[in-house]
Parts: C-alpha cells; structure tokens; sequence
C-alpha cells in the first residue's frame, strides 16, 4: 500500500538547502552518470553546426524571429550556433506556446533564453508538452512553468526515463507540485532509467530498517528525504554504504546516524568521507574536544562535518575577528552555519541597539533571514520598552 499526498518542505528551503550544500562544499561527490547529465548541453551542441565562422545565418530563420519581435542580438551572444542551422521550427514552436496560452512577450522570451527549442520538433514538443501534463493542473501552470525553466522543458532526449519516473514517483507517493519542482529545478534525476531510481529508494529503505528505522515510518521518511533533497539519486550505493559506515566508524550509534541524516536531509551521501574526516579531525584540534565531546558537537551541528575545512577555518577566522571566542562558539556551533558576510551584518545590526554580542547569547545570530528578524524585532522592543515603577507617583490632573 503507497502513501499519498505527503508533502514536506517548501520551495523556499529546497532552494537554500541546495545552494548551501551544493555551493560550499568540495567535498560533493555523485554517481558516474553525473558527468554526462553535466555535459547535457554541450551533446546537445554537437549534433548540430558549430563553425560560427564559415557559415551564415539562416534567413529565414532570423525573419521569422523577427516576426516574433525575438531580440536576436541576445540569441548571438548566448548560443549563436542555433542561427547556423539549416534546419528550425520557429513558427511551429511559437504557435505550441501560444495555445497553451503564452503571448508574444513570453513566446519572445522563451526563445531568446532557450534558442535551442526552435530546433526540435513540434512532434518532441508536442510529446513533451503531454509528459508535462501528467503532473501540471493545466496549460496555465505550465506555460508557467515554461516561462521561468525552459532549458528543463526543451531538453526532450530522456522522455521515455522522464515519463516512467513521474509515473514512479507518482506510485510512490509524491504529490504533483512536488515532482513539477523536480522537474524544474532537479530535471537530471529523471534522466536517469526508472531501475536506477527504484533501485535507489530500495537501499535507502532497507538502510533506514537496518538503522532501526520502523517500517510504519519509513515510507514517510523517503517522502520527506526526497523532497528536501532529490539530488539524492544521483548517487550509488557504494556511496550510500560508505558514508554510513564511515559515520558508525566514528561512534555515532544507529539512532544517531538517523538523526543526521534528518538534520542534513540526504546531504550526507553527497559526501566525501576523507573530506568529512579531515574537517571533524579539524573541529577536534579547534575546539580541543574528545571524541565523544566532538560527536555531540556534529550532532548539535552537523556544520562541522559537511562544509571543508577551509570553510570553517574561514567562518571561525570572521568570528574570532568579531571578538567572539573559541569556547563561546562551542557552546553555540550552529553560528558556524552562516557565511561571515552575515555575521558581520547581523553583529553590526544588534550592535546599533547596544546589544554586545561578545558578552551575551550567540543564538541571537542563528537562524534563517526571517528568524534573525524575530530575534532582533524582540531585542528592538525590549530596549524600547519604558521601565515600569510600580512605586512611583501617579500624575493625576485635578
């Protein structure tokens, strides 16, 4: 029996997960396929004419762009290749568009950040534009979604892994707003083949129950891990196990490993087990800890073992520079999840209402945007507020 309709997370946190793990850490490693999904584009380029320079642009092509009001001058300069062939679908893809309803600025739009889509087909297009349909409530939601990702749209070389893996994930459980995200902003899991991703999710469940994970819960885990971080199928399970050990390798129990990976999301089996190695080894020495103190730091934050160590040598260098010490930071690691650009905003905004980050609660730093904003909503109210003396005289006019 498949759950249904679990949703976690919103597009807002993926987005911030994803650019902070992805972003700052070298130690990130994927599945060999990794390289090919990478190199997506430059396949794409190659099966057409690339000699910019001895051959001319269609004119046909470029008056019917034209006729679109299409800025030819951006097509030029981000992919002029597309002019050079002989070959393009410029009326047929706009009129695709334009019934599912895009008008002549979105249409031109389009095409001038993708140029490669008046290359296809109208039938790969018209295909796609089905596929997309399985998950889309209707034609608005998907020019849409379109307008905002059309790279994702108009790469229709892996339909058939596409259709199988949406039809997968929608068996699985996964509400469709989940997998139209996927789509747009993780369009590389559905290249791969339906096996490979069904293969995945059976050794995250059966790692989850060797981890002392109960088989009521598991189905919402897997939910809940991928939509926070699909990203997650990219990698083996070589990968997967080796993480894994490495972590019981270094006195984490199981019940911990679990909890790690909730807090980290998956992000954990991106990671490179000499790089985790290196940076626990350097928050060891840093905050002169044993291994069971350290163990308890990377569960309070697993900061400590997911960025490198030049990252936190880094973020300590800018706290220290603020004149906050060694042991203050340990008592409050998760400080080390901001970059010092915004620690040094945050100090400078709480130093304007006197408050002395050195003497007082490092917790008053942490969070996302919107807590640091509660936080010093509070302290700005609290230093506003006028001192009560219940003592004092009364002004009363007669």
């Amino acid at each position: 029996m498949m759950l249904r309709g679990v949703a976690h997370g919103a597009k807002e946190t993926f987005t911030l997960l994803l650019t902070r793990y992805l972003s700052s850490n070298t130690g990130l490693k994927f599945s060999s396929a990794w390289p090919d999904v990478a190199n997506r584009t430059f396949l794409i380029h190659s099966n057409y004419t690339t000699d910019t320079k001895s051959r001319e642009e269609n004119k046909k092509t470029l008056e019917n762009l034209y006729s679109l009001s299409v800025d030819i001058t951006k097509i030029r300069r981000l992919k002029e290749w597309v002019l050079l062939q002989d070959v393009a679908y410029v009326k047929e893809i706009a009129g695709i568009l334009q019934e599912m309803g895009a008008d002549e600025s979105t249409v031109a739009s389009i095409i001038e950040r993708c140029p490669e889509a008046i290359l296809h087909t109208p039938a790969e297009i018209n295909s796609q534009r089905a596929l997309w349909q399985l998950v889309c409530q209707n034609e608005k939601q998907l020019i849409k979604l379109i307008e905002q990702f059309p790279e994702s749209f108009f790469t229709t070389e892996y339909q058939q892994n596409q259709k199988a893996n949406i039809l997968f994930f929608q068996e699985l459980g996964l509400k469709n707003n989940i997998i139209t995200r996927f789509l747009t902003s993780a369009p590389n899991i559905f290249y791969n083949p339906v096996k490979k991703n069904k293969n995945m999710i059976e050794t995250l469940q059966r790692n989850y129950l060797n981890l002392g994970g109960s088989e009521a819960n598991m189905k919402i885990w897997i939910l809940k891990l991928l939509s926070q971080n699909p990203f997650i199928l990219l990698n083996t399970s070589t990968a997967i196990q080796e993480n894994l050990e490495f972590l019981q390798k270094n006195y984490f129990t199981d019940q911990e490993v679990l909890q790690l990976l909730s807090k980290l999301k998956g992000f954990i089996f991106q990671l490179n087990s000499t790089t985790m190695q290196k940076s626990m080894l350097f928050s060891k020495n840093i905050f002169k800890c044993s291994d069971q103190e350290l163990k308890q730091l990377v569960l309070k934050c697993p900061a400590l073992l997911y960025y490198s160590v030049t990252v936190l040598e880094e973020r300590l260098e800018g706290l220290l520079k603020e004149g906050i010490s060694i042991a203050h930071i340990r008592e409050t690691p998760m400080v080390l999840e901001l970059t010092t650009q915004i620690v040094q905003y945050r100090i400078k905004k709480l130093s304007a209402l006197g408050y002395d980050i050195k003497s007082g609660n490092l917790e008053s730093l942490n969070g996302t945007k919107k807590d640091f904003e509660v936080t010093y909503g509070k302290i700005q109210s609290k230093k506003e507020r006028p001192i009560f003396n219940p003592v004092a005289p009364l002004q009363i006019e007669d």
